[in-house]
């Protein structure tokens, strides 16, 4: 979800602050990068939300086609900064030109002192997000198939005012098995067995807020999910990214927290053995992931394990799942500060401040939460983690800032995996 569209929920003044606040270990703003140790290597996996996106086709490659835009300087900065080896970015608008642009304009060129970093390889593909379905999925008595159109996005088989909008990008040191890589863009929400499909309160059917027809066309990724092998030296893990829908923006017939909820079991459904015999990829390709493959899930998931407006339990499905080692829970002080500062609905949370990873308006809410995720296999081992949230002392917290925000309203999270030789 963009920081424009969160942010217009927002009070102009923030409210309150925290009586006290939690006090943790200090952690380094600036990430080391990942190095070798013993048998094996050290790979840091990173996920952004960047916020680049755009209101328009086209908007995002002309801010790119020169080095001159802050808000891409920022973000550049803030990855260079820290140093992933591989990254997925969230929000980026659909545009392969775009993408090498970004790589070339900003990431390749050091920002305000920091040293450049280069990617060899980067993966790029469609998004569901701006793309007219043809039918009245919002259910107002009106079909827009217009790009632009006030709507649009309510009607489109992902929200997006143009197709590709908050489409999603992944950079790599490391080789990316394009054979071996799998995209769910067409997978049916209808073909996931036990799909939490909306229910039309109006009528006493179950589960009819889609018709027959729309079930048809409806995909349940609101984006994509892909599967990138990536191959560290001679071990393969699986890159398993996505970005559910933000589960608002709805009515009583939750279509968007039920979506959510089930683009997350996707993951859960695939790395399970067994459970994943009904998945079927772009090319047609069945099952889940092989069993005792490495994998890392990334991306913003949109949903806080105990906050927020998500089904409860939709972010345990990963978090709880067998086959995830979800044991170390990246951190920073700079959201703990943030919390208490901003005080609004954060007063009232119960899951731990500082493993926020977004932040969003706080008065009347949602507050600060946990949306972004690095969710290694069980046999990965974690050498370190964090989320790049600087505390306001911090020179380095000039990055991410108050809003409006020079780079974007989510963190750059990122874990140090060991991957064996």
């Amino acid at each position: 979800m963009s920081s424009a569209v969160r942010r217009s929920r927002r009070i102009a003044v923030r409210g309150g602050l925290l009586a006290t606040a939690v006090m943790l270990a200090a952690l380094p703003s600036v990430a080391a990068p990942a190095a070798a140790h013993g048998k094996g290597k050290d790979v840091r996996f990173a996920t952004f939300n960047a916020a680049l996106n755009r209101s328009a086709a086209g908007t995002l490659r002309a801010d790119l086609s020169t080095p001159g835009n802050a808000q891409a300087r920022t973000i550049a900065e803030i990855v260079q900064r820290n140093r992933p080896d591989v990254l997925l970015v969230n929000e980026f608008d659909y545009d392969p030109v775009a993408a090498r642009l970004f790589q070339d304009n900003y990431l390749s060129v050091g920002q305000n002192g920091a040293k450049p970093i280069r990617y060899p390889h980067r993966f790029i593909a469609p998004s569901n997000t701006g793309i007219a379905s043809g039918f009245d999925l919002n259910n107002n008595g009106q079909v827009v198939t217009q790009p632009g159109t006030p709507g649009y996005g309510d009607d489109a088989l992902g929200f997006g005012d143009f197709p590709g909008q908050y489409g999603m990008v992944v950079y790599s040191q490391y080789p990316i098995d394009l054979r071996g890589a799998r995209t769910f863009q067409n997978f049916l929400w209808k073909d996931m067995p036990g799909a939490l499909l909306p229910d039309d309160p109006a009528t006493p059917a179950p589960a009819d807020w889609y018709s027959p027809e729309e079930l048809a066309v409806f995909r349940l990724s609101s984006k994509s999910h892909w599967d990138l092998p990536i191959k560290v030296g001679k071990r393969t893990v699986h890159f398993l990214i996505s970005h559910p829908t933000p589960p608002v923006f709805d009515g009583p017939e939750d279509r968007n927290g039920r979506r959510n909820f089930d683009e997350i079991r996707f993951w859960a459904d695939y790395v399970r053995p067994g459970s994943g015999r009904y998945i079927y990829d772009d090319q047609g390709r069945r099952d889940g992931l092989r069993p005792g493959s490495n994998f890392v899930i990334a991306g913003d998931l949109n949903s806080d394990p105990r906050d927020g407006d998500s089904i409860p339990g939709a972010a345990q499905q990963l978090l709880e799942h067998r086959w995830v080692n979800a044991g170390f829970t990246p951190s920073s002080r700079g959201a703990v500060e943030a919390s208490a500062l901003q005080g609004g609905a954060n007063t009232t949370h119960r899951s731990n401040p500082k493993y926020d990873t977004a932040d969003f308006a706080d008065v009347p809410g949602p507050g600060n939460v946990r949306a972004d995720y690095v969710l290694p296999s069980r046999g990965l081992a974690v050498r370190d983690g964090g989320v790049f949230w600087p505390v306001a002392s911090d020179p380095l917290a000039r990055l991410t800032g108050t809003f409006p925000f020079p780079s974007s309203d989510h963190r750059l999270v990122w874990l140090d995996l060991r991957v064996g030789r």
